[in-house]
């Protein structure tokens, strides 16, 4: 099967739909309900992409396989050459979406690619799992299906093991070992985007390296229909307004869900690995996966930081505020953050190695830069917009009112110095929506922790930094001494 396009994905959902519950009723045809309709037709959008003639080389290679065409984001990356033109097929989709689609289809794509690569890996764990993670590899692939994942344990006690809970099946965990598969018990958060056709699930946070946890180190994955696996999703940031009122919310929600596995069947083939809690704990490190997930990332918040820039200048420029300082202070605030982030995806990419796999990776320290800065800048390019459009991100009468009964007062009142106030309203119905809106207000805490806990990631960048040379740089000048350099 080739790149699939938008039609094939949204007849897959029908056809076999997600176990989705969304405010007390379950999802029986995510293309037609008003909760996730729009959402589908997004992702469907992505694909249809894949085929417009223009598009087709930058989004689609030959299957190595079949030679049909299929996903550039499942590219095998063994050149930098091929890190860009997968960087390319990320930055086309961020584009459509103006980088709020954080879980578009390539960021999974990308992960599955190098643990696949790296298939040896998991053979380690036993040897049947590494050929199940190629082959899985390969059948997503061919069938260019979208993918979701669930990677932390429900937060019921935080000072606890997952073994030390009342129930130790609380957290995910092998209940047992059948002839046909394992059977797994528990739960997983936050499943983002779960109107998708597989749930692939790799080990969840550090586990200690104990006994009584190798229960909970688990890959492996299913079906989003399969029977006794299920998706309870928060409340619908999509609220069935139109595009101009919501135009980022009634397009984009991706939902985030908790998932239930209620003693689910998990195929032998569809297994990667278990019971082995070192194995668990390195997987994304070793594989590599981490760092071509961060460069997919990486890439869709440049997309994301051209928006606000874009959005932010567009307002300086309607309302003619663009001669204070203190306006232009700001916007240069958000031109460094762009091309900061676009500086280490480009150093992330010039330094790119091939791993003992033989794949090419982004290198790893732009990559985890980018991945702490980034929700640090984050935050303050909400407040800069916010700032920017101070009351006028309130006063924006909704699609409705425009043509209301006080439609000439709201065309009159609502103009802006260089545009007419149905462009006005509409630039900043985007800003609210980008900033002040249930949408805009997900994703500033999304991108808080998108990367995981701050603490822990810095933490982590301290301890993997290589600081020696310039350690040994400062002791090279400190053993100078008091002798002039005249005298060297």
């Amino acid at each position: 099967m080739p790149a699939r396009t938008g039609k094939a994905f949204l007849e897959g959902l029908r056809k076999n739909p997600p176990n989705i519950y969304i405010d007390g009723e379950k999802i029986d045809d995510p293309t037609s309900h008003p909760f996730t309709k729009n959402s589908a037709r997004s992702i469907a959008h992505l694909y249809d992409l894949q085929h417009q003639a223009e598009l087709k080389n930058k989004l689609t290679y030959d299957s190595p396989s079949t030679g049909a065409r299929v996903g550039m984001s499942f590219l095998e990356t063994t050149t930098v050459a091929d890190l860009e033109k997968r960087a390319q097929m990320h930055k086309i989709w961020a584009d459509t979406s103006l980088g709020f689609l954080g879980r578009a289809p390539d960021y999974m794509n990308v992960n599955l690619m190098a643990a696949a690569r790296a298939a040896d890996y998991f053979a380690q764990c036993d040897k049947r799992f590494g050929n199940h993670m190629r082959n899985y590899y390969e059948y997503v692939r061919e069938h260019d299906l979208v993918l979701t994942h669930a990677l932390t344990n429900p937060q019921v006690n935080r000072s606890l093991r997952a073994d030390e809970l009342a129930d130790p099946y609380i957290a995910l965990g092998l209940v047992e070992e059948t002839a046909k598969g394992i059977i797994v018990r528990g739960a997983r958060m936050m499943a983002t985007l779960p109107i998708a056709d597989e749930l692939l699930i790799f080990p969840s946070t550090v586990l200690k390296e104990q006994e009584e946890l190798k229960r909970y180190a688990l890959a492996f994955a299913l079906p989003t229909h399969t029977p006794g696996l299920s998706f309870q999703c928060r409340e619908p940031l999509d609220i069935g307004r139109s595009h101009e009122d919501h135009p980022l919310g009634s397009r984009f929600e991706e939902y985030d869900a908790m998932v239930f596995f209620d003693d689910v069947l998990v195929p032998w083939e569809r297994v990667f690995l278990m019971n082995d809690v070192k194995l668990a704990n390195r997987a994304y490190a070793e594989t590599g996966a981490v760092y071509h997930m961060a460069h997919q990332v990486i890439t869709v918040k440049i997309a994301k930081t051209e928006a606000f820039l874009g959005v932010a200048n567009a307002i300086v420029e309607m309302i003619g505020s663009g001669q204070f300082q203190h306006v232009q202070q700001k916007v240069a605030e958000l031109i460094i953050s762009l091309e900061t982030m676009k500086a280490l995806k480009l150093a992330a990419e010039q330094g790119a190695c091939l791993d003992k796999y033989g794949t090419m990776t982004p290198a790893k320290e732009p990559i985890n830069v980018a991945r702490n800065l980034f929700p640090q800048l984050y935050p303050r390019m909400v407040e800069i917009l916010q700032l920017l459009g101070a009351s006028g991100m309130i006063m924006i009468p909704t699609e409705k009112d425009r043509h209301g009964p006080k439609a000439q007062e709201i065309a009159k009142y609502l103009q802006a110095a260089h545009a007419s106030s149905d462009e006005r309203i509409k630039l900043f119905r985007l800003a609210w929506d980008m900033t002040l809106s249930s949408f805009g207000a997900r994703q500033n805490l999304y991108e808080k922790f998108f990367f995981g806990d701050p603490v822990r990631t810095q933490a982590a960048l301290f301890e993997s930094y290589n600081a020696s040379p310039y350690i040994e740089k400062v002791k090279a000048f400190l053993a100078i001494g008091n002798r002039e350099f005249s005298e060297l």
